[in-house]
């Protein structure tokens, strides 16, 4: 519908709950009202809004100065009021007004930051250039700036009662229910083999055997990776049948077209049998953080083919520095941002995973059809000799490195004769190192090895993975390396749900620290894993069995992974208001550092710092973003927001930790965010959430990374380093 003004220009009118909440703001703000009758253009109005805001400052110095970034850092941000968070937003919006970013969740195109300017010409004339998440999100920021709306902190019970609203794979009611999935899947893939649908030379059924042998077979054959690798589901109408046909029609339809567009399926059948199908009321949409990992969204079938790599490091050319300004031994084996930390993705099966993750950041790489899931094709070749030996020398010869982080895909899809020759190549470049330093005097010194990683979501995807043998293998590289000085191995898993620890991953976990490797967990802060409660209950049901959460990731991407997404403002929301109960008493901070020196009494060592600070669970994890070329961070402010409602961020980069030095030439990053606080809340009330619990979450517009645990420093070494860089061509 249009309407004619005065200047006879056909206009849109805004939609009645726009209109509904526009005038909400102009009844409640009677000076913001005034200043848009007296102005005669948007330029005008702004001159206005700027003085209000200033008036408010005159009297917040403090806050006034840390918006010009004067006062930086945890302790300036402790400082703010609530009304604070506003009017330094309100000065942020601004000073951007007029500015145009380039969207990668609109595949490039610009948009243009202006609030104010949307919003004088909305009252004005009625203009409808902006949707109803953008009017919601400017009443809440001017309540917030009124004092009309004020932080209250949920209660320590509050927050327990949202945990616990959250059970556990461990719990018996979801024991049974998977013993339910189990049995069904068996059937089907009992029916598929007999019809020679599905066929393994290594897993075969003997001649004449009855139905309740096959049965048993399958049941002993559950416990074996390799049958559950080679079963894997690869197509929608297997999957559906696996669950039961009970994906509806539109859910299928989407799957059609994710195939036709070239999107892989991989879910394996363990994994598939943590999905509910037909449970108790008490434990509907308890899979959602699970289910979300299988199931594509519309979003994703939508971008695939126009995906843009969210990781800038991930594009190398050969010779030329990487977006963090390293140079790098091979094209796609080592990523890297630090300068003490490289990743390493081996031409092993490590390069595959045990099931695909629909919010996987290496989308980019499957549309390009670099990345699949044949992995017959992926077992090393004789080339993958001479890349080990020279990212082994490149390691040897860099005079920062200490912390390697072995993943892929995943490492541990690795087989044990790969993992065993990769790390016995770490060993002995660790070793030459060392022995080179000896001849070396202080202040000339290489940084030498002490911590390696083991990048991995099969403990959560597929636990039967963790074997006596390769527990074995990897405790004998922890006896040598700890010999010449390595003193932390880290298996760094990836839990999304507690759905997802089970009797089988608690074994798997409990191999692991026996072997003397801490597991430390990363979760992506999805949709699903970002409703109240839920993330403090894997925190909590982790350190049961031995786990330390590490870090939380908010979701990675554009558009793609839109549906996935949680804002950034229920990221700092859930920092504030429910890890906190988690918080380590200072007083026993010293003593959780120790824990990986004993890592086979990890969940004792937990448990009873969990008894003296009298708390639910450690909190030993940082929320952050991990941005493209800067690094991990959540010190940001909201810029700006788009006519839809989707708030623009400013990061800037981690101050607590170092840097490659290209960060000095990178400066801030922004970020369009893919939805608005409007729709994450919308989504979240679909789950069968109450946005009540949620209404602060307009008010966090800025934030400052936390620092990081002791536990994840390094060790000091007893001699002094080189000032020299090596391997940086930035």
């Amino acid at each position: 519908m249009s309407v004619t003004t005065n200047n006879t220009q056909a206009i849109t009118r805004l939609s009645a709950k726009a209109e509904s909440i526009l005038k909400e703001i102009l009844e409640e703000n009677d000076d913001i009202r005034q200043l848009i009758e007296s102005s005669d253009d948007a330029g005008s109005f702004l001159e206005g809004v700027r003085s209000l805001v200033m008036n408010y400052m005159d009297d917040r110095p403090h806050a006034y100065r840390f918006y010009r970034f004067e006062a930086t850092g945890g302790e300036a941000l402790e400082q703010l009021s609530w009304q604070d968070y506003a009017a330094v937003r309100m000065l942020d919006y601004l000073d951007h007004e007029g500015h145009s970013y380039e969207d990668l969740n609109l595949r490039g195109r610009k948009v243009t930051n202006e609030p104010f300017t949307l919003l004088w010409k909305a009252a004005k004339n009625g203009q409808a250039e902006a949707g109803d998440g953008f009017y919601t999100d400017m009443l809440h920021l001017f309540r917030q700036l009124k004092g009309k709306t004020q932080l209250q902190i949920p209660s320590e019970a509050q927050v327990k009662r949202w945990m616990e609203s959250y059970p556990s794979g461990l719990d018996p009611l979801v024991e049974k229910v998977r013993r339910q999935n189990k049995e069904r899947i068996i059937r089907v893939l009992i029916d598929k083999i007999d019809k020679k649908a599905m066929v393994s030379k290594r897993f075969v059924f003997p001649e004449g055997a009855s139905h309740q042998e096959k049965v048993q077979l399958m049941n002993e054959w559950w416990n074996d990776y390799r049958f559950h690798l080679k079963f894997a589901i690869r197509d929608p109408d297997t999957l559906n049948e696996l669950l039961g046909n009970s994906l509806g029609n539109e859910v299928m339809a989407l799957l059609y077209r994710a195939r036709d567009n070239g999107i892989p399926f991989f879910v394996n059948p363990y994994y598939l049998s943590l999905l509910n199908v037909d449970v108790p009321d008490s434990l509907i949409g308890k899979d959602l953080a699970i289910r979300y990992y299988v199931i594509y969204s519309k979003d994703l079938v939508d971008e695939f083919g126009h995906i843009v790599a969210w990781e800038k490091e991930d594009i190398v050319e050969p010779g030329k520095p990487n977006a963090a300004g390293w140079l790098l031994p091979t094209s796609h084996n080592i990523h890297r941002r630090y300068p003490e930390v490289a990743i390493m993705i081996p031409d092993t099966m490590g390069r595959a995973c045990a099931g695909l993750c629909a919010s996987c950041q290496r989308m980019y790489d499957f549309q390009r059809g670099n990345l699949n899931f044949d992995l017959e094709k992926l077992k090393p070749q004789y080339s993958w000799d001479e890349k080990l030996e020279m990212i082994m020398k490149y390691w040897e010869d860099d005079a920062l490195l200490r912390d390697i982080l072995i993943t892929g895909g995943d490492a541990l899809m690795s087989s044990d004769k790969s993992m065993e020759k990769i790390l016995n190549a770490v060993y002995q470049m660790a070793l030459r190192k060392k022995k080179k330093n000896e001849t070396l005097a202080d202040g000339e010194k290489f940084a030498e090895l002490l911590r390696v990683r083991l990048g991995t979501r099969l403990l959560a995807y597929l636990p039967q993975r963790v074997t006596e043998e390769l527990t074995s293998v990897l405790a004998g590289f922890k006896e040598k390396a700890s010999a010449i000085g390595v003193q932390q191995f880290v298996i760094q898993t990836h839990f999304q749900s507690p759905m997802e620890i089970t009797p089988e991953a608690k074994t798997a976990i409990s191999r692991l620290t026996a072997a003397g490797w801490t597991v430390t967990n990363q979760l992506v802060f999805t949709a699903p894993a970002s409703r109240r409660g839920h993330t403090n209950r894997l925190r909590q049901v982790l350190n049961d069995v031995g786990v330390l959460p590490y870090y939380t990731f908010s979701v990675k991407g554009y558009r793609e992974n839109a549906f996935k997404f949680a804002t950034n403002a229920r990221a700092a929301q859930e920092q504030m208001e429910e890890k906190v109960i988690g918080t380590i008493p200072q007083q026993y901070r010293r003593e959780v550092r120790s824990f990986p020196v004993n890592a086979g009494r990890m969940t004792e060592n937990i448990n009873e710092l969990r008894d003296k600070a009298g708390i639910p669970f450690l909190a030993t994890d940082r929320n952050v973003l991990n941005l493209p070329g800067v690094g991990k961070s959540m010190t940001y402010r909201v810029i700006g927001i788009t006519h839809d409602g989707r708030r623009i961020l400013e990061f800037d980069h981690d101050h607590t930790r170092t840097h490659s030095p290209v960060i000095d030439k990178l400066g801030k990053f922004v970020i369009i965010e893919s939805k608005s606080i409007a729709s994450y809340l919308d989504q979240l009330e679909w789950m069968g959430e109450d946005k009540r619990d949620y209404a602060s979450i307009w008010g966090y517009s800025v934030g400052e990374t936390e620092p990081r645990m002791s536990l994840y420093e390094y060790p000091d070494f007893d001699f002094e380093l080189t000032k020299e860089i090596t391997n940086y061509g930035g």
